[in-house]
């Protein structure tokens, strides 16, 4: 019976094309790459008098889209062609300046040129020795951050998926720091039998905050509302007034925020 390890040596000296089949030549890359930048620019083009909703419904793009497994390969351009016909339609324009759902969108040309180049480098970013340059760019952009923002030097920050994972990231760091403060070493010892902590958001946040701390341990009940008035902001004085009455139990507050907004377009 071969080990784990010289199965690893075998593999290793086995010719490239044994392991690495899906590996196309440079002129599909090409071609490939040169159909999936003509739908793009097509459109982008199209992006300032096209419509911001969906222009299909659920049941068209799941016909369109959740196609049968094959048992032979499928062309790469083949591919790329019937994924730009197919999602037609079920495209947000939320790159448009129409679109007024979200905070999302806008797309420059120069990051969506690097999301290409960074997809083709294909590299593993979460450690300085599986991806070099990606994590000295990590470096350099949470410098130019911090001096955009003002913000101390010596700050740590992360660059995280989205909306989701920085509340968990921002919140775990409270967490931390508030049990810290009251002897209580989380990362030792878990939650179990740790102080309370409450959690200030306020009453427009966003859903994300609950999962954020129902993930963390904190619990949905943990959350104070904190009111807020018809801009969304919270009076002078709120914060301090909610402190006041936190019943002892309590270590401490990590506070969040993040306004709902509603779905529209026009």
């Amino acid at each position: 019976m071969l080990s784990r390890f010289s199965r690893n040596i075998r593999i290793d000296l086995a010719p490239a094309r044994s392991y690495a089949p899906c590996m196309s030549s440079p002129d599909t890359v090409r071609a490939t790459l040169q159909i999936a930048m003509n739908a793009a620019v097509a459109y982008l083009e199209k992006l300032d008098c096209m419509p911001v909703a969906a222009a299909t419904d659920l049941a068209n793009l799941r016909g369109c889209l959740a196609k049968p497994l094959t048992d032979e390969p499928v062309a790469a351009e083949h591919v790329i062609t019937e994924l730009a016909r197919d999602a037609n339609g079920g495209i947000l324009g939320s790159a448009s300046g129409r679109f007024f759902g979200w905070g999302i969108g806008g797309s420059l040309p120069a990051a969506i040129a690097a999301d290409w180049l960074v997809s083709a480098w294909d590299q593993n970013a979460a450690l300085y020795s599986t991806g070099p340059a990606a994590a000295v760019v990590e470096e350099v952009v949470g410098s130019r951050l911090k001096d955009l923002l003002t913000l101390p030097a010596d700050a740590s920050f992360a660059l995280t998926t989205g909306c989701q994972m920085a509340h968990v990231t921002c919140l775990a760091a409270a967490r931390h720091s508030l049990l810290a403060k009251s002897g209580w070493d989380v990362e030792r010892h878990g939650l179990n039998g740790a102080p309370a902590i409450c959690v200030f958001a306020n009453d427009q946040r966003h859903g994300s905050i609950e999962r954020a701390v129902r993930l963390l341990g904190l619990g949905a009940a943990s959350i104070i509302d904190v009111p807020t008035d018809s801009q969304g902001r919270i009076a002078e004085g709120v914060f301090a007034a909610f402190a006041s009455q936190r019943p002892s139990r309590h270590s401490g507050d990590c506070r969040a925020s993040g306004r709902r907004l509603s779905h529209r377009g026009v």
